[in-house]
């Protein structure tokens, strides 16, 4: 009987201690299944942050001047990409490690890929960067050749009109002499016949010797000037204008003198006229002459 009391004591002394050594068990596995959740909680979050941040770095990327389509294609292909695994890693439960462990590959990919593109952008902006500074050199080195070919342009012109004007001829003496019927001097108005003009050109070894004419233009009183035709005309300033007569002379370079008849077949005026002498496209005189009653 003592016996068999002793098997039922010492049964349930064993009982008792492989229940508390189940229960030691499970607690400590307990544990050790918090202690994991909590390291993987960790880890998803600090996978989370790191997501997070990428993506903000992706959006500062967007803002860059990458003047590159395909690039700026790619760039925005993979901030969607981001942004996608984001969204999947909130979603996923702590429990799942093996999908945690993959987003955390796929995390380093990306940024491998991200590297690469701005290592890309930050060569196309530097060679953006050189080849505006190129183009700012260039473009100042044409301002200053046009500013010069400008500049010597206006000298070669100033440098013309000087040699223009040396080679211009200039009238140095002027005289005029009323006519009768008779070719005589008359300072009767009623009898003036003929109109003699007597003119001087001075010396010019800068003009150009040859057969030259020479036009003078007879302007009455009243503004218009005298004319035995009107296809009697010269060019004067890119325009075709009048003239009373015209000679021929043969200049040399020397200074010469000559005499220039108007026939009177006109009612005269009685005021003050004017004679305008022109040659090779030039005003070279204009004086002033009276005929009064």
């Amino acid at each position: 009987m003592i016996n068999k009391r002793n098997l039922i004591i010492a049964a349930a002394v064993v009982a008792a201690v492989l229940v508390a050594g189940l229960l030691f068990w499970a607690l400590r596995q307990q544990s050790q299944l918090n202690e994991m959740v909590e390291q993987l909680e960790f880890e998803k979050e600090a996978l989370q942050d790191e997501y997070e941040d990428l993506a903000i770095q992706f959006d500062g990327y967007q803002q860059l001047d990458v003047r590159n389509d395909s690039l700026q294609d790619l760039l925005y292909r993979e901030q969607q990409r981001v942004k996608d695994l984001l969204e999947e890693l909130r979603i996923t439960k702590v429990t799942h490690a093996r999908r945690i462990a993959e987003l955390k590959k796929e995390l380093a990919t990306v940024r491998q890929v991200m590297v690469g593109y701005v290592q890309q952008i930050d060569s196309l902006n530097r060679t953006n960067a050189r080849l505006t500074e190129e183009n700012k050199q260039y473009r100042e080195q044409n301002t200053r050749i046009v500013a010069e070919n400008t500049q010597l342009a206006e000298t070669n012109t100033q440098l013309q009109q000087t040699v223009s004007r040396a080679a211009m001829l200039e009238m140095t003496d002027f005289r005029l002499i009323t006519l009768n019927r008779h070719d005589r001097k008359t300072t009767l108005f009623s009898k003036i016949q003929k109109l003699e003009f007597r003119y001087s050109i001075g010396k010019n070894i800068t003009c150009e010797p040859g057969l030259k004419y020479v036009y003078l233009r007879i302007i009455r009183p009243d503004g218009e000037v005298m004319t035995k035709s009107e296809d009697n005309v010269f060019e004067f300033e890119n325009s075709r204008i009048e003239y009373s007569v015209r000679q021929e002379i043969e200049y040399t370079g020397e200074e010469m003198s000559s005499v220039m008849y108007w026939p009177v077949e006109e009612i005269l005026y009685s005021g003050v006229y004017n004679a305008d002498f022109f040659v090779d496209g030039n005003q070279i005189g204009s004086f002033p002459f009276s005929l009064k009653k």
